[in-house]
């Protein structure tokens, strides 16, 4: 365990394993220990980073609202500080975004890329005919911003938790201690939304990455993620899909054995080639 100065910012963190470097980047409203499920198996193959984002757990909280960009800038100045340039780099959720990101502008970086579920809405707002769920969630995601904003933490999670990203009861169903984390951690949500380039990508930057990418979605994930992920393969030259069968948002939790293998083999494929 250790806590590194990156971009300004202290981040906690957390190495573990041998083998080619792999970070892992969480999404909104957790921290490293969402990745607990699926380290050990990964550790047996790369040497792996963990992190909390700004903000969240153990990292520092700057005052203010934040950027994405300011997340990517930290997860490359962590990378580079620990001797993790290049590697894979997984990312959920948020932390998804905050790789595709990074991909777009500073792609010498990555190895591969292994990305589920970027709530990347913009990708959809020239869409004709987007999903209607997504105008759904768009709207739920509005419900969780007035509770946060009259501060009422514990029912902004439940609302995320059971409306957003799983579904109904999930949030009765998750530990104490993830339930009190993502309480703990709700502010950073509030300033993730308040970035007015939180949903938007540089879609020409990125499709100039030429490396590997695995692009994976859950059957049972809300239905505009898989509709990001089909714009976002279109427009990476190596991209290729997997759907992790009875999934959702967060299949490293769920199904933490067949994320770390699809993460293994991927990475086996790619390991010799440019």
């Amino acid at each position: 365990m250790s806590r590194v100065e990156a971009n300004g910012v202290g981040l906690f963190c957390e190495v573990a394993g041998e083998g080619d470097p792999l970070v892992l980047v969480h999404g909104s409203w957790g921290d490293h220990e969402t990745w607990a499920p699926v380290l050990p198996a990964l550790a047996r193959r790369f040497r792996v980073l963990v992190y909390d984002r700004r903000g969240h757990s153990r990292s520092e909280r700057p005052p203010g609202p934040g950027s994405r960009v300011e997340d990517e800038e930290d997860l490359a100045a962590l990378m580079e500080a620990l001797g993790f340039a290049p590697a894979y780099v997984a990312g959920n959720s948020f932390g998804a975004s905050t790789v595709l990101g990074l991909a777009s502008r500073r792609p010498g970086l990555f190895r591969g890329i292994v990305a589920h579920d970027p709530p990347l809405m913009g990708l959809l707002a020239a869409d004709p005919a987007p999903p209607p769920s997504a105008a759904a969630g768009g709207r739920r995601i509005d419900s969780v911003l007035e509770h946060l904003r009259a501060e009422r933490p514990l029912a902004a999670a439940r609302q995320f938790v059971d409306e957003v990203v799983l579904e109904p009861g999930a949030w009765d169903a998750l530990p104490q201690r993830v339930r009190d984390t993502l309480v703990a951690n709700a502010p950073t949500f509030l300033d993730e939304q308040s970035d007015p380039g939180w949903a938007r990508i540089d879609l020409d930057g990125l499709g100039a990455y030429t490396g590997p990418v695995l692009l994976t979605k859950g059957t049972r994930s809300p239905r505009w993620f898989a509709a990001i992920t089909d714009v976002l393969a279109e427009a990476l030259p190596r991209a290729e899909t997997h759907t992790f069968e009875g999934a959702g948002h967060m299949p490293h939790v769920s199904h933490p054995q067949a994320y770390a293998e699809r993460l293994v083999l991927f990475a086996d494929a790619h390991r010799h080639t440019p």
